[in-house]
């Protein structure tokens, strides 16, 4: 039996998630703009997530479940991981030694914003597909 959904379905659903976590991600650094010392962190998933769409589509078959392996195989998509870290590039701000910059924040915010909303319009053509085809096109 197939899936219901197909692995580009799958992929806009992990990143779909993976937007919001990184939304929560730079909410916390915006949060943390006063904080003295509060180092900004960075979430980054795209690589991850783009190799394992490419193993996935290859239909290899060894899985790695093991920390720090890389996801590879049948349900690669669904096992992708973000990383979470200091952003390397941010530069202290303030004497304080706070490295948020709000402004770049803010811009990261609303870039995520817009591709977590395409990812969300691009499911939702798939899903309206399934619909018509489930109604015997009506």
């Amino acid at each position: 039996m197939s899936d219901l959904f197909d692995r580009t379905t799958r992929a806009l659903g992990s990143a779909a998630n993976f937007r919001q976590m990184r939304h929560n991600v730079i909410s916390s650094n915006v949060a943390n703009a006063d904080t003295p010392g509060y180092q900004a962190k960075k979430l980054e998933f795209e690589d991850s997530l783009a190799r394992a769409i490419r193993t996935e589509a290859s239909g290899a078959e060894p899985t790695a479940v093991e920390t720090g392996h890389f996801a590879t195989g049948p349900g690669a998509i669904s096992r992708t991981q973000a990383d979470v870290f200091e952003n390397p590039d941010a530069e202290p701000v303030g004497l304080d030694g706070n490295t948020v910059n709000v402004e770049r924040e803010m811009a990261g915010l609303v870039e995520n914003s817009i591709m977590y909303k395409a990812a969300i319009q691009l499911i939702n053509k798939k899903l309206a597909a399934l619909k018509y085809a489930a109604n015997d096109g009506r």
